[in-house]
């Protein structure tokens, strides 16, 4: 059909022409809609359903563990000679059968530690730093997350969800591990997505036997995270595909990625935190620390681990503890920042001699945890 023309002589298209512009720009928009929702439910699949055989192999795990950190095998071997490496299964507010393992401690005087393992790992993924707290002394509780070990649930909840499910653990281990002559001091120490679980609860209204925060190379939020593993791994930017799949979250499992936010959680949290993190990590990157540690109110300390990658300062941490606990000041920790009096002044444990350590000043993570969990000196001052 030919064009119409105006009383000025101007063309103008014919209705005809113009629904064919309209289809074709439909069937365009249609098919990029198609292709962006499967590419979304693509990235959800792959980021929160991935293939991790791993995770459900206990066995397989803690003999990958003690491989890796030999200096553990005698106190593993010492629990399993003495059965005290234990199972226990509880049901979760949410219907679920969760898992974990714990290990009671004979002169625990309250002290427990419960610690929570990273992405598509289980339970014995933190066995190793589970021995630090062991041979201090504490009660021990190992979770296996949602999805994770032997707990039910499939897709990963990148610890927002699974804040709730262990603070329903630290109640567990509240009940399991109660003192009637001492005051429960429990610390919560994560690794990864471990950490970014602990960090998460530690927003939250918290029971009083709570006194302690742990958390190693977690991330700022998992909007952050997911950003930086699209960009390292797929080269994508987050427009649009970031925001496409965080609204698909939504819709099937009841969160988003912006409210999964570490870096929120932990400006409400007024318990002591611990911080550690490798300075050559990229997977979770290093720039993640300086905004989580200036986030937190004080009480708090920092730990940089120069050198290590991605959730490995719990090796230098293990290796260093089997080497008289302790650990040399790193150089490489981010600068203060201005204003706000934060201290970044390592806690420094006294200089050792003998034992195969070099006879420098230390750096002690247990003793920094220690320091934490004291009492503030106007408190301590005012005790009778």
């Amino acid at each position: 059909m030919m064009d119409k023309k105006t009383s000025g002589g101007q063309k103008t298209a014919s209705p005809t022409r113009r629904r064919r512009v309209w289809w074709i720009i439909g069937i365009v928009c249609t098919i990029l809609a198609i292709g962006l929702g499967g590419a979304s439910w693509y990235m959800l699949d792959y980021a929160l359903c991935p293939d991790r055989p791993t995770s459900y192999d206990l066995p397989r795990q803690l003999a990958r563990t003690v491989q890796e950190n030999p200096q553990i095998k005698p106190w593993i071997d010492s629990l399993q000679q003495h059965h005290a490496l234990r199972d226990t299964f509880v049901t979760m507010p949410t219907g679920e059968r969760h898992h974990a393992v714990y290990v009671r401690a004979p002169h625990a005087k309250g002290r427990v530690a419960v610690l929570v393992h990273g992405y598509t790992d289980n339970c014995m993924s933190m066995i190793h730093i589970a021995s630090i707290y062991g041979r201090q002394g504490y009660h021990l509780l190992l979770p296996d997350l949602h999805g994770h070990g032997r707990s039910e649930g499939k897709a990963i909840q990148m610890g927002w969800k699974d804040r709730l499910d262990v603070l329903h653990w630290t109640q567990v281990a509240q009940h399991m591990f109660a003192d009637p002559e001492a005051e429960t001091q429990m610390v919560l120490h994560g690794v990864s997505m471990g950490a970014a679980t602990v960090m998460s609860l530690s927003g939250e209204k918290l029971p009083t036997y709570i006194k302690c925060f742990v958390e190693d190379c977690g991330y700022t939020s998992v909007w952050d995270e997911f950003s930086n593993e699209l960009a390292q791994s797929f080269h994508l930017p987050p427009f649009p595909l970031m925001y496409t799949t965080s609204v698909l979250c939504q819709l099937r499992y009841g969160w988003r990625f912006g409210e999964a936010s570490p870096l929120h959680q932990v400006a409400k949290c007024r318990l002591p935190m611990l911080f550690i993190h490798g300075d050559k990590d990229t997977y979770v990157p290093f720039a993640m620390l300086q905004p989580l540690y200036e986030a937190k109110p004080q009480p708090k300390e920092m730990w940089v681990v120069p050198g290590s990658v991605h959730a490995f300062s719990d090796t230098a941490t293990t290796e260093i503890f089997a080497c008289q606990d302790t650990l040399p000041l790193p150089d490489a920790r981010p600068p203060s920042p201005s204003g706000g009096g934060v201290s970044r002044a390592p806690f420094q444990g006294a200089p050792r001699s003998g034992g195969g350590c070099n006879e420098t000043q230390f750096y002690r993570p247990m003793d920094i945890i220690a320091n934490l969990l004291q009492p503030p000196a106007s408190l301590r001052s005012a005790a009778p």
